[in-house]
């Protein structure tokens, strides 16, 4: 009996406590959001971070992006330096969201001029700009067209510009540091350029096979003994595997194309053909997870990270039928990214760390 009472007593408490909480839910959340908000605010995960190569899926997905796969970014950060690899639709919140300052990015890089890896670029050359008060626009590198692509941002961001700088000040949002310079390069006769070098860092574009989408790159970067290799959007490749010859991490293109096969039916029993042949027509031009494998055991490389991952995978269970043969064909770790995901290379070391830094919002 006595336990009896002690445990009603106790439920007493408990519901009390609950409904205390609850009452006082507006007040608890707006204090709570005041102890987040300088971590919010800080926005410089790398200062945890070893010295050493890592990347980040700021957008893991497709031209069918969804909240878990936002459209294609990759943030690479080579010691303190934070660079950015192409800017899909969300690319600049999830970097937020990260824990990482948009306003620290050195430069962009594209890989090519599909909507679907452009189509953050004007937000994020503008947060690049507002948070940090940066001066000197972000430099955006790309093959001849970029040119086209930044200029045509900047000009629809031209009137936002303006309020900006009425409203906070010139000393506040430099009018200088507004938008992005191009920076168009022009491959070698065997497909390749040092796009920026120095003591420790090289960052290579080289041609990979996109068609007609032309020219498209993937790059190779190198930074104090560690390298990772971006596909880039492409068919199987035999420059991505020459490039990705014995690097730690591989991030690397797939599409499924069983899955892609059903999204077609779809198409078709809902009455649509156009959309049947356009799903039919996008898939001569990527590569299924198979086929990233193969390029990544040839390769030799220690970690196989796959992007652009296309169709959706909207139940858990897809992931591994996403995959399909394989992790039959390359022995080492393969993950189906998605945003968030996080790889770390440390210098002087073949350590490979891969963590989540979805820790905001």
């Amino acid at each position: 009996m006595k336990l009896k009472k002690w445990l009603m007593s106790l439920l007493a408490i408990l519901l009390l406590l609950a409904l205390a909480a609850y009452a006082f839910r507006a007040p608890l959340a707006v204090a709570i959001a005041g102890r987040m908000a300088p971590q919010m605010m800080r926005g410089n995960a790398e200062a945890e971070l070893p010295d050493g190569l890592h990347a980040g899926l700021c957008g893991a997905g497709s031209p069918m992006a969804t909240n878990e796969r936002n459209g294609p970014c990759t943030l690479v950060l080579a010691g303190k330096r934070l660079f950015v690899f192409d800017a899909g639709s969300g690319s600049s919140r999830t970097l937020g969201r990260m824990g990482f300052n948009q306003g620290k990015i050195e430069a962009i890089f594209l890989t090519h001029f599909h909507s679907d890896h452009i189509d953050g670029l004007g937000e994020l050359m503008l947060q690049r700009w507002l948070a940090e008060s940066n001066s000197q626009p972000v430099q955006v590198y790309g093959a001849p067209g970029v040119e086209q692509v930044v200029g045509g941002f900047m000009q629809a961001y031209g009137q936002d510009q303006h309020y900006r700088v009425t409203h906070h000040g010139a000393e506040m949002v430099p009018p200088t540091g507004f938008g992005g310079q191009a920076r168009p390069f022009v491959l070698d006769d065997k497909g390749r350029v040092v796009v920026l070098k120095d003591a420790d860092l090289e960052i290579v574009a080289f041609l990979v096979d996109h068609g007609p989408v032309h020219p498209a790159v993937g790059y190779r970067i190198s930074y104090k003994g560690r390298s990772l290799v971006i596909s880039g959007d492409t068919k199987k490749s035999a420059a991505v595997q020459r490039e990705a010859q014995g690097v730690d991490l591989l991030i690397h293109e797939a599409m499924s194309m069983p899955m892609m096969a059903i999204l077609q039916d779809g198409a078709t029993q809902a009455g649509r053909p156009k959309l049947h042949q356009l799903l039919i027509d996008v898939m001569n031009y990527h590569s299924s997870p198979e086929e990233a494998a193969e390029t990544a055991r040839d390769a030799k490389v220690g970690y196989l990270l796959l992007n652009h991952v296309m169709p959706p995978l909207p139940l858990p269970g897809l992931v591994k039928a996403f995959l399909g043969g394989a992790q039959d064909i390359f022995s080492g770790k393969i993950r189906v990214g998605a945003d968030g995901d996080f790889i770390s290379l440390p210098a002087g070391s073949q350590q490979i760390d891969v963590s989540r830094r979805l820790t905001i919002g």
